[in-house]
């Protein structure tokens, strides 16, 4: 039996375990990318590691999360990024120069390679045929410094695809629809392989929309396999030297498939407050929209901007909305300006932004209080925006053109409207200025630290025994921004004690200063939550900060992939209830006990949690090397010992 593509790029990059579904394995990781938001601490981490240089065949240090300059500490964090990229060997792509991802796929990406960034949306790489997987900083700092990634080996889903996608639907509607169908969560520790003859009509870009949205179904990454559109795609960029072939072999084998007709596919949009709440754009149809924001590195490709002038063109933005348009990169930024696409849109009233995340974090741009935004970004979580009250739609770039328009959701099917044919690009404006290539000599680099950047925290090693409180009782769901507020809140990124003053900050206010105080009188927090926990963004402060506030446990019904790892590489333990039943047995207040702590990991036995009466089982399963770190107390321990 042949391989799949996953397990093909796998088994040349194993170095440890063996490649059997649900085993752990550790993988050489050829390239890294980080962003502002989490790349401070990754760099400040590796720096601790008193490695002199990157082992990587390729790391990039991006910057474009924070870019509006409010305050010191962004600009602060930006010269501390340029100064340790060339410090330590690593390429540094400035602000402006667009989204780490949209610009990844554009100049660095390549079929076959493994790729670890320090960003949820980092399997964007799966559209050209890379392993491009998310990760908490902490990870990405380990494979800069030559170390392997470990990973659960995955199951993979096989999406065969056929036909042809109709006017009016893109690849957007795609990664939807297959979402209607595997919903947010049940996919962790799967990947997602696209096969079939409707590959050739999607377009690099159109895959990497859809590898980019695959992160929003909870799988580890998605992937592409590498054609001729691909070498296509790649001799544009003149990146032809870059392109291999990568097929799955006859006969591979895969956990399931899922069939997709192209011609079938519909517009469809995702309603607050997720990405897996997918309805038809039909079923919405005339419903009035306050603001439409188009772009983000999901859909901010050249031909995505290129339909949405097209449509534009000789129109006006209709008056009871506003419309941003933000290009995914400076490369898509300087070929929409060099045709009539640019003065379309802003003929048309809309106005531009520059190319970076902006809108998509919540970094400007939020809706009016209860207001309908319409984006064609990747995530819709409550509050995510800016405005907590603010309903965010998720559609294609071609939907959100007509609801500028219209100041109303539109069926293209049934308004009958003609479609503008554009097609790829042969050629793509090349212009790597805006890259900094790292110096040969680095000797002379003096790293810059601004009074806002701080230590990476460390915490104690496990002990035995743990009491404490149950400080918040959070329902299913909860993600990153949840816990770890984005948006303006970004700018303390690198300084955790003040960070971590904004825990949970909009589920309970008081969390923060409660936990500090639990911490001071060296009791433990604890954090009870159902299912999902710690869905979104890898962001690793996530774990971090609430570390430092204390957190020795979490107890929940279930986690996502990259959450556990955060908690785990910062020494706290991932307990998950046996029966889910027992959810309902604890509630916030009760005090905890735990006990024999180290005998039942080592043994791989369950845990009890102890309240009063209350006697819960709870499992902590983890590979040897995962209780080797939870019990050095993280992985920065773990790693120095």
């Amino acid at each position: 039996m042949g391989d799949n593509i996953v397990y093909k790029i796998l088994r040349k990059h194993l170095v440890s375990g063996d490649l059997v579904p649900g085993q752990e394995v550790g993988i050489k990781i050829d390239q890294t990318l980080t962003q502002d938001a989490t790349g401070t601490m990754a760099y400040l981490q590796f720096e601790a590691m008193g490695i002199d240089r990157v082992k990587t065949e390729l790391s990039v240090s991006y910057v474009d999360h924070n870019t509006i300059g409010q305050g010191f500490e962004n600009a602060d964090d930006h010269k501390y990024l340029q100064s340790v990229a060339a410090k330590y060997g690593v390429y540094f792509s400035r602000a402006g120069n667009g989204i780490c991802h949209q610009v990844h796929l554009e100049r660095f990406a390549k079929p076959g390679k493994t790729l670890l960034g320090s960003d949820s949306h980092t399997p964007t790489g799966g559209g050209i045929g890379a392993i491009a997987i998310g990760a908490g900083g902490l990870d990405v700092a380990c494979a800069m410094g030559g170390g392997a990634f470990y990973l659960v080996a995955p199951e993979v889903i096989k999406v065969e695809l056929t036909g042809k996608l109709r006017d009016w639907v893109s690849a957007k509607d795609v990664i939807l629809h297959l979402l209607g169908i595997l919903s947010t969560k049940g996919n962790v520790n799967k990947v997602i392989e696209y096969s079939g003859e409707g590959l050739k009509t999607l377009s690099v870009p159109g895959r990497a929309t859809i590898t980019n949205m695959g992160a929003e179904t909870g799988a580890t990454t998605s992937i592409f396999p590498s054609d001729e559109v691909t070498k296509q795609f790649l001799t544009a960029q003149n990146r032809a030297d870059d392109f291999c072939p990568l097929v799955a072999d006859e006969g591979a084998k895969y956990c399931k498939v899922i069939k997709i007709n192209l011609s079938e596919v519909v517009a469809m949009a995702a309603l607050p407050h997720s990405p897996g709440n997918v309805v038809t754009v039909k079923e919405i149809a005339g419903k009035k929209v306050d603001q439409v924001a188009i772009g983000s590195c999901t859909n901010g490709s050249l031909k995505d901007l290129t339909i949405v002038g097209e449509i534009l063109a000789g129109k006006t933005i209709h008056q009871g909305l506003s419309v941003i348009v933000s290009p995914g990169s400076r490369q898509v930024f300087s070929m929409i300006s060099a045709d009539d696409t640019l003065n379309n849109i802003i003929n048309s009233g809309a106005r531009i932004m520059e190319p970076t995340c902006g809108f998509c974090i919540g970094s400007g741009q939020s809706p009016c209080t209860d207001g309908i935004s319409v984006r064609t970004n990747n995530r819709n979580f409550c509050g995510r925006s800016g405005t907590e009250s603010g309903q965010i739609y998720l559609v294609s770039p071609q939907i959100a053109a007509l609801a500028a328009i219209n100041g109303e959701f539109v069926d293209p099917f049934s308004a009958q409207e003609n479609y503008p044919q554009v097609s790829n690009a042969e050629h793509f404006y090349v212009d790597d200025r805006m890259i900094i290539p790292p110096p040969n000599d680095p000797c002379g680099v003096e790293i810059f630290r601004g009074p806002n950047i701080g230590q990476p925290p460390t915490n104690i090693a496990l002990v035995d025994s743990l009491s404490g409180e149950i400080l918040v009782k959070v329902g299913d769901k909860i993600t990153t921004d949840h816990i770890m507020p984005a948006g303006p809140r970004l700018k303390y990124r690198s300084n955790i004690d003040k960070y971590s003053e904004f825990v949970f900050e909009g589920v309970d206010s008081q969390f923060a200063v409660n936990a500090k105080k639990l911490r001071d009188q060296k009791k433990s927090v604890f954090i009870l939550a159902g299912e999902s926990y710690g869905q979104g963004s890898s962001r690793e402060h996530a774990a971090m900060c609430p570390m430092y506030l204390g957190v020795r446990a979490v107890m929940a019904k279930s986690f996502e992939r990259i959450h556990i790892t955060n908690l785990i590489n910062f020494g706290i333990l991932p307990l998950t209830f046996i029966n889910a039943g027992d959810y309902e047995l604890l509630q916030k207040g009760l005090l905890i006990q735990i006990n024999n702590i180290i005998e039942c990991l080592n043994n791989n036995n369950s845990i009890t949690v102890l309240s009063g009466d209350i006697k819960i089982e709870m499992n902590c399963t983890l590979s040897l090397r995962q209780r080797q770190i939870v019990q050095a107390g993280g992985l920065l321990n773990y790693t120095r010992q």
